[in-house]
């Protein structure tokens, strides 16, 4: 894996979608292809966005309006019982079916995601996420933020959640795998990206 600091240049009234769409620019794939990353806003000032970016490969080119200020390879080792700090911005969410009944193309009724507000369940959703895989010492909700977004025709909303704290690892390789996927939904809009730091 790769860590990298990114600037982009932002036009006025972005949308956050826009970030994604061009950090995907840094990488030249065939179309269909996963997402080679996951990033996450540090600082948002004017037009300008720095991003804290992890991608499998590394970036391949230069992108007009963004460019990576530094790159390093990134290849942690984890061991049984190991002490780490983390921070994970992420979308604490559940699940409801839908309430008007409507179905979907299948003849299933549809399903909508409902964020989680009551710190409480914020907790208790990391804990789940992360079950097997590592267990939660330490940990503050730092900040909470509504994300405003369009995608196509669609406009929407997530509740973003910014968690600091300490893990122990359970399951080193249920960790590495947790680290390459993510946590949670809305990964396009900056969430999910779990960042590790020795204890």
């Amino acid at each position: 894996m790769y860590l990298s600091e990114v600037v982009l240049e932002l036009p006025k009234r972005a949308n956050p979608y826009d970030l994604h769409r061009q950090l995907w620019k840094f990488f030249e794939l065939p179309p269909g292809s996963p997402r080679p990353f996951q990033f996450r806003v540090e600082q948002l000032k004017g037009n300008q966005a720095k991003v804290l970016m992890q991608s499998s490969i590394p970036t391949e080119r230069e992108v007009e309006g963004a460019r990576v200020q530094r790159q390093k390879p990134f290849a942690p080792v984890f061991s049984t019982g190991q002490r780490l700090r983390f921070r994970l911005k992420a979308n604490p969410i559940k699940t409801i079916k839908d309430e008007k009944g409507r179905v979907n193309s299948r003849g299933k009724t549809k399903s909508c995601r409902v964020p989680l507000i009551q710190e409480e369940q914020q907790l208790e959703w990391l804990t789940r996420k992360l079950d097997g895989a590592a267990t939660i010492g330490e940990v503050i909700i730092r900040s909470r933020e509504n994300i405003y977004f369009r995608k196509g025709k669609r406009a929407g909303k997530v509740v973003a959640v910014t968690f600091e704290g300490m893990l122990q690892v359970q399951d080193q390789g249920t960790f590495a795998e947790i680290l390459a996927m993510g946590i949670g939904p809305a990964k396009g809009l900056g969430c999910g990206m779990l960042s590790l730091a020795p204890a």
